[in-house]
């Protein structure tokens, strides 16, 4: 089943003779519970569209609809209840809160909506992601890998429909990146949910079921591996 769908999708930045155009007429479409890696070198938009997916940047032309619904026919605070209730972000460098420690920074998106959080769902992340007896430190006070483990927990905390980590192993060594790259696919597996990866790595891009190649804001390749 069709989960997310991009249509004739373009940005530009800037006007007149300093134009950019980051993504030029993109179109494709995901099924529910797939792994999608998108690759492509540095300045071919692939964060751009990661961050339109998400609903941090809008679009100039185009459309995406995340389970049928037109993400940008929402207003601002609807998209800012969209973002935390329908997407998982995780990005390379963490963007947690300093003063907050690992259980406040990985419920954060349900204290923002005020609603009561799920314990039990709470622990299976904690166990899953391995910080337990960790839950009252602070940021500052966790490894590199740790931190990016509760980015993961804090994206996976309100069981979004799609999860999108832009280079989620970048700032980790070899032994971390495969640990938080199967803690991505365990979630994409146990919760069913889409799971989209920014990468320059082959190696990750190579785990997932679909890879799709961006150049110069243009799909170049779209390839069913699995």
């Amino acid at each position: 089943m069709e989960i997310l769908k991009v249509e004739h999708l373009s940005k530009i930045y800037g006007t007149q003779d300093n134009q950019v155009r980051a993504l030029d007429d993109i179109s494709f479409s995901v099924e529910n519970g797939q792994f999608v890696a998108i690759i492509g070198p540095s300045g071919s938009g692939k964060s751009t569209l990661l961050h339109i997916l998400g609903g941090v940047d809008r679009p100039s032309t185009g459309k995406v609809y995340l389970n049928g619904q037109d993400v940008f026919a929402q207003n601002e605070d609807q998209l800012a209840i969209f973002r935390r209730r329908q997407v998982g972000l995780i990005y390379q460098f963490y963007n947690l809160i300093p003063v907050l420690n690992v259980t406040e920074n990985i419920t954060l998106p349900v204290q923002l909506d005020g609603r009561t959080v799920n314990q039990e769902h709470l622990g299976e992340l904690l166990d899953t992601l391995n910080l337990r007896g960790r839950e009252k430190h602070l940021p500052n006070q966790l490894s590199g890998g740790q931190q990016q483990r509760v980015s993961i927990g804090r994206a996976l905390m309100n069981n979004p429909a799609v999860v999108l980590a832009d280079e989620p192993t970048g700032n980790l060594d070899s032994k971390n990146s495969q640990e938080i790259m199967e803690m991505l696919k365990q979630s994409n597996r146990r919760y069913g949910q889409t799971l989209i990866v920014i990468t320059h790595d082959e190696s990750i891009a190579l785990q997932a079921d679909r890879i799709i190649a961006i150049e110069d804001g243009h799909i170049v390749k779209d390839e069913v591996i699995r």
